[in-house]
């Protein structure tokens, strides 16, 4: 009965993550429009959701995240959405490799993003310091942090080994450029992204983990994985 309601819960708070990404994808809060790409805060529910259900919620959420960025640069495109949808990358003349590659970045790299968060954020909380765990509130904001980075590491790294031609192409700009084009990219917007969802994900997930809800699951959970 316990692991029952402790399902319950889960697929209930879950269902809560997908919509919330959902809604951040339909309003300005999710999407920022930049000159060469659009910063994002909709990697900051798949973090959260890796840390409060697990890696495996993590990544469906990432997925969600991905199936997102595909309609977008699909629906409205910008200067680099044949690196985000594979759609617009064959009707627009790339081809199928670009296109494969494409998948990988948008669906892959974000899979990604809760996955490594999820892991990372078992990992910290079984490891001993001295004999002591590490305090969540140290342990958050890393996790926050190497989600982000995740997201913006995998993603414009993919962009610059791969689709380095179609990059400079996009934005007029020579080969030896590029690189540089990419590390702006990180710099800007992925600094901001990153300090975003150490400071969201601190915030939320220690509120999160406060409410009876919340204790409740978790208790039902390690219930569930000592019987």
């Amino acid at each position: 009965m316990k692991t029952r309601k402790t399902d319950t819960r889960r697929l209930a708070l879950m269902a809560l993550f997908v919509a919330l990404e959902l809604f951040l994808n339909l309003t300005p809060i999710g999407l920022i429009p930049l000159p060469v790409i659009k910063g994002t805060t909709l990697h900051i529910p798949v973090i959260i959701g890796a840390i409060v259900l697990g890696p495996a919620a993590g990544g469906i959420l990432g997925g969600v995240f991905g199936l997102c960025s595909i309609w977008n640069n699909t629906m409205a495109p910008s200067l680099l959405s044949f690196a985000f949808s594979p759609f617009f990358a064959l009707s627009n003349g790339y081809g199928g490799k670009v296109a494969a590659i494409s998948l990988w970045i948008v669906l892959g790299c974000r899979v990604l993003i809760g996955v490594v968060s999820g892991w990372l954020w078992i990992g910290l909380r079984r490891l001993r310091i001295r004999g002591r765990k590490v305090p969540e509130l140290a342990a958050l904001p890393v996790v926050g942090a190497a989600g982000a980075l995740t997201n913006t590491g995998l993603v414009m790294g993919s962009i610059y080994v791969f689709l380095a031609p179609e990059y400079a192409a996009a934005n007029n700009i020579a080969m030896d450029a590029v690189l540089a084009g990419v590390m702006f990219t990180v710099t800007s917007s992925g600094v901001s992204e990153m300090i975003g969802a150490m400071v969201v994900v601190t915030g939320v997930c220690k509120a999160l983990m406060a409410t009876p809800f919340y204790k409740s699951m978790a208790r039902g959970r390690g219930a569930a994985q000592t019987t």
